[in-house]
């Protein structure tokens, strides 16, 4: 088994897990389903694509900076908009609270067959499709993939050991992960089991402490 790290870093991500119709909500690390869709976007896979193999794959989130949760209130219809007079047609507007995670930043991994993540790190360098994190108006703000993502170890001991991605301000002694695990205490219903149906199933996740690469370093 082999690890694949992965950048998550932008102004602001959206991991909506539970959002429908007018409330679009977000979780605070990224969800499994909007990381095996922005994989398949960068390897052109489209929504009818047997996506069983990236499914497969074992995820974890180290969160280096944890970032904020904000709301922003979005007006869509067919009537309700803004006329050229400046007067507003408000027949059929429809008002939803669409949430966002500002400034954060995570360390994604990936535990699976070496010769499937070494595609995946190809496909992210050089993506057929535009990539974002979870919403198209979230594109990210630093390449995703890093030079050393590839880890010949495992989930646990890549997201450890791998040097922390948050320069600004002092670092934090101890960094939250977030492990992929059939006993673990979190339910979250992201495992994505068709994007053209839209089905996902729950899966588990144990959380962790670790200790911060860069404040050992400075200390």
């Amino acid at each position: 088994m082999a690890t694949l790290l992965m950048r998550i870093s932008a102004p602001l991500q959206s991991w909506g897990t539970q959002g429908r119709f007018t409330h679009r909500d977000t979780e605070r690390e990224p969800s499994k389903s909007g990381i095996i869709g922005l994989l398949c976007a960068a390897q052109g896979r489209p929504r009818e694509a047997d996506i069983a193999d990236l499914r497969a794959l074992r995820m974890g989130v180290r969160v280096d900076r944890p970032g904020e949760i904000i709301c922003d209130f979005h007006t869509a219809g067919t009537d309700g908009i803004y006329l050229v007079e400046g007067k507003v047609n408000r027949r059929n507007v429809i008002v939803s609270e669409r949430y966002y995670l500002a400034d954060a930043k995570f360390l994604v991994g990936l535990e699976g067959e070496p010769k499937l993540l070494h595609e995946l790190q190809d496909a992210l360098k050089r993506p057929t499709w535009t990539l974002f994190f979870g919403r198209k108006s979230c594109p990210p703000a630093q390449r995703i993939w890093l030079p050393d993502g590839l880890q010949d170890t495992d989930l646990d001991s890549a997201l450890s050991a791998y040097p922390s991605l948050d320069a600004y301000g002092p670092p934090r002694q101890r960094l939250r992960l977030l492990i992929e695990d059939d006993t673990g205490e979190i339910v979250r219903n992201d495992q994505p089991m068709s994007f053209a149906t839209r089905y996902f199933i729950r899966r588990r996740l144990r959380t962790l402490s670790v200790s911060n690469p860069a404040y050992e370093t400075e200390a």
